[in-house]
């Protein structure tokens, strides 16, 4: 038996609530959760107790990020926040989805991401959340499924993209007459929404230069882009400074010239490489992201009415 289906286990990752940065200075970001830091682990203090990949990722726990979001849209940044979910889990490659129950020998352990994000424009609320499966264990490879929703007043969009052997299979579904209902099957190519995965399992195989990328979903859908590849240059780097961490990080850039955009993602340079801020710009217009508390719990295990202190603890507002 394959070691992953031996030992069923989750991780993910949300971070808790601080003020935004002003502009111009360094944002500050937190690696402990004050009071609470006793009682919930952050990914430092975890990290410390299982250094390795295998120990820190399969604990039976999720890693759980909170960042403090200023969203560009519509000529304005709104503030809101976003939440980074990690966790690994069982993977059937043939159905493309989680191994709940069974014996299944073809499944795999993949590292899942549900980057969720909220913010008002004006009245409204905006609530984006993107999943993506990555395998997590030797043999590794390219992000294997994502999955996209966007919903707000005006109605909900949702996109899927399937990694099979002749393509990437893709289906949209949108309130808007233009897009409405689609299916059709890509060419091969990379996808950029895999690189925040990428990045906790090892950065430095992340494949630098110039490449086709699929860029990141919500993008494409709130951006009225067409769902194809675009040229992209993706480049690691490290001793970087930036208003956003209080500290030199390691980074990776990802540019789309024809597009006019580029995402940095800047994250730890030793291992568990948390990431503690992001950015995105598209012309003048710039997204930012900025951690603001993190914690290693079984939340899945925290839904009853007597829980509500752990939104405290990660400091949710929205």
């Amino acid at each position: 038996m394959i070691r992953f289906l031996l030992r069923t286990s989750v991780l993910c990752f949300i971070a808790a609530g601080c003020q935004d940065a002003s502009p111009g200075s360094p944002a500050a970001t937190s690696s402990t959760n004050n009071v609470y830091e006793g009682r919930l682990p952050s990914p430092e203090s975890f990290a410390e107790q299982h250094p390795a990949f295998d120990s820190y990722w399969y604990q039976g726990r999720a890693e759980l990020t909170r960042y403090a979001l200023r969203q560009a849209r519509y000529g304005d940044q709104h503030d809101g926040e976003a939440v980074l979910v990690f966790v690994t889990e069982d993977f059937l490659p043939g159905l493309q989805v989680k191994r709940e129950h069974g014996d299944s020998p073809a499944a795999i352990s993949v590292l899942k991401l549900n980057a969720y994000r909220r913010f008002y424009a004006g009245i409204y609320p905006y609530t984006l959340m993107t999943s993506s499966f990555t395998p997590a264990l030797a043999p590794r490879g390219p992000t294997l499924k994502l999955s996209s929703t966007i919903q707000e007043w005006c109605g909900s969009v949702y996109t899927q993209i399937n990694r099979r052997d002749d393509g990437l299979h893709a289906v949209l579904h949108s309130y808007f007459q233009d897009d409405a209902d689609q299916k059709t099957t890509l060419p091969i190519a990379r996808l950029e929404d895999g690189i925040w995965a990428q990045i906790r399992i090892d950065p430095s195989a992340i494949p630098v230069g110039k490449q086709e990328l699929i860029p990141a979903l919500d993008y494409i859908r709130m951006r009225h882009k067409a769902l194809r590849a675009y040229p992209a240059e993706v480049t690691r780097k490290s001793d970087v400074e930036t208003d956003l961490v209080d500290h030199p990080v390691a980074a990776v850039e990802v540019k789309y010239p024809a597009l006019g955009r580029d995402l940095i993602i800047y994250y730890e340079p030793k291992f568990p490489y948390v990431i503690q801020a992001w950015e995105e710009n598209v012309g003048p217009q710039r997204t930012t992201a900025v951690r603001s508390r993190a914690i290693v719990d079984d939340y899945w295990h925290h839904n009853g009415a007597g829980d509500s202190w752990y939104r405290d603890a990660l400091g949710l507002t929205h």
